[in-house]
This record gives C-alpha cells, sequence and structure tokens, in this order.
C-alpha cells in the first residue's frame, strides 16, 4: 500500500480538489471525517496530514472541531483557510471576525520561502474565500507571507513541520499553487510519488471483485465519458457479470440513441439492453417547471426504468453508476459534513427502500480529467474517453421552464449546429463543455420582409479542469457569428441567440 496523506474534511466545497491535487504529485491521498480519532490515523500510518477549507467559524459553537490528538501524532500537518484558523485556535494562537473578507483574487507577498514555497516567486497571486483570519500566532510559529488583509498569512513551525496557509492553493486561481502542495508533500512530509493511473485501476478492479462477488451488477449507459470508464472497470472486474442498459429518456441529444447503439456494438463486448422509456419520462414531467422538481422526477422515474428492466436481466444485486465526485460534493455533506447543499444529481442519494440493489460507484472520488486518464489507461476510443460532459438529467435541465416535445426539437436542432461547429472549428476539444440552452421567452425579430416573434437560444461554453471552477471560452468572433447566423436560419422557432459570459462561481456551468 502507497504512503498515505489524509485530508481532514471541515465541509469546504473544495476538500477533493485538495485530494486530488495530492494524487497528481503522485501522492496516495484519502479524505476522513473531521472527527476522525488520532488513533485511527496512527493506526493507518498517514505521513502528513492537510486540514480543509469549511463554512464555520472555529469559535462557533457548532463548528467542526479535529481529535486534539492529531497535532500529537508527529506527522507535519497544512492547515488551509479554516485548517489554518483551527491550527491557532487548538495549539494557542487567537483567530477573530476580520473587517474586511477576503475573497477572490489577492496578492500573497513571500517573506521567508522555507520549505513550503521553496522554488516560488516572492510575490504570487492567491484565491481567498475567508471572513475569518489569525490575529495572534501559536507559539513556535512564525508569519512568512502576508497579504492585503492579513499578517499572517502563511505561517510555519518548522521543528514540529507545521504549517498554515489562510488561502487556497488547491484551485487553479492561485499561482503556484500544486507546487505548494508538492513541496509540503515531497519537502516536507517525505511522501514517496507511488501513486498512479495504474495503481487506482488496479486498486478499483480489486475493490470492485470484493464488494460483487459472484453477483450480477445492472448499469445505465449513457454513451458519455463517465458511465463509459464505469462500465469498462466494471467489465474488467467482472466481465459477463455486468449488464448494462441504455433508457431513451426523451431529453436526449439529437441522434444520441443511434450513436450509443453503434458505437457499443463495435468497441464493447457488453450485454447493452436499449429500453425506450421517452414517453413515461415526458409524461412525469407534463408541466414541471421547477429545477430541483425535474432532477427529481427524472431520477425517480430513471429508479422506475431500472426497476422494470430487472424483471427481464434475472436476479442482480448491484446497481452500477458513473457518479464522479462533483456530483457528489454538490449533492450532500460528504460522510456528515457541514458542507452546503447546492443542488440534486440524479445519480446521487441511494435508492428507495423497496429496491434490494446496492450501489457500486467505483468513479466516486474521481474528478472527470482524472476518468478521462482512466478511460485512456483502459484503452477507450478518443471518441469515448474525450465526449464532452453531460448531465445525467439530460435535455431536461437545458430547457427552462417547463418540457415540451417542441421545445427539446428546437433544443435538439440547435445544439447540433453547435457541435457541428464545434467540431470543425476544432474548439470542441479545446474547451470543457459547450452546449445550448432554450430560454422560454420570445422576442421580435424579422426574417425577410415579415415580422417575427420566436424563442431565444442561449450558447453556453465554458473552460474548466474539474468542473468546480470554470469560466467562459473566449470564442472567436467569427465562429459565434456562423453559429448564431446558422442556427437563427436553420433551426425554426429561433429568433435570438445569445452568449452566457458568466463564471462558476457565482453561476453554476448548467443553468438548472
Amino acid at each position: 500500500m502507497p504512503q498515505t496523506i489524509a485530508v481532514l474534511d471541515f465541509g469546504s466545497q473544495l476538500t477533493q480538489v485538495i485530494a486530488r491535487r495530492i494524487r497528481e504529485c503522485q501522492v496516495f491521498s484519502k479524505i476522513y471525517h473531521y472527527s476522525t480519532p488520532a488513533a485511527k490515523l496512527r493506526e493507518e500510518g498517514v505521513v502528513g496530514i492537510i486540514l480543509s477549507g469549511g463554512p464555520q467559524s472555529v469559535y462557533a459553537k457548532t463548528a467542526p472541531h479535529p481529535d486534539a490528538a492529531i497535532f500529537a501524532l508527529g506527522v507535519p500537518v497544512l492547515g488551509i483557510c479554516y485548517g489554518v484558523q483551527l491550527m491557532g485556535h487548538f495549539l494557542g494562537g487567537h483567530v477573530a471576525h476580520s473587517k474586511a473578507r477576503e475573497y477572490g483574487h489577492g496578492h500573497l507577498a513571500i517573506q521567508k520561502p522555507g520549505k513550503l514555497f521553496a522554488g516560488l516567486p516572492r510575490k504570487l497571486r492567491v484565491w481567498n474565500s475567508h471572513g475569518d483570519k489569525l490575529t495572534k500566532l501559536p507559539p513556535g510559529f512564525r508569519a512568512i507571507g502576508t497579504t492585503d488583509n492579513s499578517p499572517f498569512a502563511a505561517i510555519e513551525d518548522t521543528k514540529r513541520g507545521f504549517y498554515g496557509i489562510q488561502f487556497h492553493p488547491e484551485v487553479f486561481h492561485t499561482e503556484h499553487g500544486v507546487d505548494m502542495i508538492r513541496n509540503f508533500l515531497l519537502g516536507v512530509c517525505g511522501a514517496q510519488q507511488d501513486w498512479t493511473t495504474k495503481d487506482f485501476i488496479a486498486h478499483t478492479v480489486a475493490a470492485i471483485r470484493a464488494q460483487v462477488g459472484k453477483g450480477r451488477v445492472i448499469l445505465g449507459l449513457s454513451g458519455g465519458v463517465d458511465s463509459s470508464v464505469a462500465a469498462a472497470l466494471l467489465h474488467k472486474a467482472i466481465g459477463k457479470q455486468l449488464t448494462c442498459v441504455f433508457v431513451d429518456n426523451g431529453l436526449l441529444r439529437k441522434g444520441e440513441r443511434d450513436y450509443v447503439e453503434k458505437l457499443y456494438g463495435r468497441h464493447f463486448h457488453i450485454d447493452l439492453r436499449v429500453v425506450d422509456a421517452s414517453k413515461l419520462f415526458l409524461r412525469r414531467l407534463k408541466d414541471v417547471s421547477e429545477p430541483e422538481q425535474k432532477r427529481k422526477i427524472i431520477g425517480a422515474t430513471f429508479v422506475a426504468v431500472f426497476e422494470k428492466s430487472l424483471k427481464s436481466i434475472g436476479h442482480t444485486e448491484f446497481l452500477g453508476q458513473g457518479t464522479l465526485y462533483p456530483d457528489v460534493i454538490e449533492s450532500v455533506s460528504i460522510a456528515g459534513n457541514p458542507a452546503s447543499l447546492i443542488k440534486t444529481h440524479h445519480n446521487v442519494g441511494g435508492l428507495p427502500a423497496r429496491m434490494k440493489l446496492k450501489l457500486v460507484e467505483p468513479l466516486r472520488e474521481l474528478f472527470k480529467d482524472e476518468v478521462r486518464r482512466v478511460g485512456e489507461a483502459l484503452g477507450l476510443p478518443r471518441e469515448v474517453v474525450w465526449r464532452q460532459p453531460f448531465p445525467g438529467p439530460g435535455l431536461g435541465v437545458r430547457v427552462m421552464g417547463d418540457i415540451t416535445a417542441e421545445k427539446l426539437e428546437i433544443l435538439r436542432n440547435a445544439d447540433a449546429v453547435l457541435h457541428e461547429e464545434m467540431m470543425a472549428s476544432g474548439f470542441y476539444y479545446k474547451v470543457w463543455q459547450s452546449f445550448c440552452v432554450f430560454l422560454p421567452v420570445k422576442t421580435v425579430g424579422v426574417f425577410g420582409d415579415e415580422r417575427t416573434y420566436d424563442y431565444v437560444i442561449a450558447l453556453r461554453v465554458v473552460e474548466s479542469t474539474d468542473a468546480m471552477t470554470a469560466d467562459w471560452a473566449k470564442l472567436p468572433h467569427d465562429l459565434l457569428q456562423k453559429i448564431s447566423g446558422r442556427i437563427t436560419n436553420e433551426v425554426r422557432g429561433v429568433g435570438r441567440v445569445v452568449f452566457d459570459i458568466s463564471s462558476k462561481p457565482p453561476a453554476t456551468i448548467e443553468w438548472e
């Protein structure tokens, strides 16, 4: 087993990003509940601990606190944001509410590079997100970096190997953030770089076999990278014990059903069943406009369809899913941590009590780019591995307001135009996601000599590395003009095209 870096989760939406950055450095990481006893960490042989950020104040009555004994384990500790405040709170310093809240980009001035900032420039742009700050250092610590709002933005106690930073090195907005984490892992903890994609596959295959045994797994195959890699991992582990079900929910992109059937008939030797449930989904979604209600209806209907499919498959014990960590972290509090709910994902949250299926989620702790690397290592074709993300609820969350067959057809045709032009221009594989959104408003226009009153299509094209943060893509104006012109000319019912220039945060990538 590789050496382990423990990440204690205090409810930050970015906790798994920390773990992901550690894995990028080829060091094994494991996320633990913030209250995990120090004795358990000692038993599991951790060589370093990282305290995550979190939404609360360390001095609040309901604030999540760790086992104080973690500071006596004799292993290095790095506190990030809320984590550094915890170190101050537990080790004899003082934390107070800051008059000027730091959020977004800030400037770090490094006074003493030491091991944490070794080899880095003395001035860096960093990403802040905090309302509290250290006002007094614990005994044994010294300040090694400052920001405009904090004289203790980076601190160290070299004798104990304790470090704290008020900003977030795990997000790509922080310059050399990964280098800081690598310095802590290798320079402070002395960790070995012995964790790779190959190791993940071997570990996961073994875990699947141990969980499933001789049982049978049913998996919903959408044709996207998540479900495809999940299917490949499951198939590698249990072979003919896997049955995949493709559900035509009526919310698919143009030609999606034919694409999936042909693709998997060509590249895979998997038992694939195709179920046409489009009428059922659209009937249940009739006159429903509220986004969360849509997602819940779609999720419940998926479960119902799977439940019905079981009768033709025979005895099945497990339900496989391509759930990724961004789905989980935006939907539930991980392991009971205090994270805030953002939105419900259709494939997160468990199964109804009446179903006797157990979940198998081999990708649950991975981000999209990691999933792609696993897919490449498994030998999946480029057209699958590098396909852009598509939400489980499909076009149901890209039609704003109530869903009708007419609106879906307009959106499908517009989205097909966008896809063609993104592929032709070479931008499809350069951006994270590109799709159309149907807006339930009509605007006046002119077509020839006639007045029109048609719907609006919004283009959403974003750049990202992990879907936790994203920025709108700066596409060439001539490409945008061509896309807009083709949609308004070729797609009946569309009179106007707009381009979404919102970043995440504050917006999400999907509109619903």
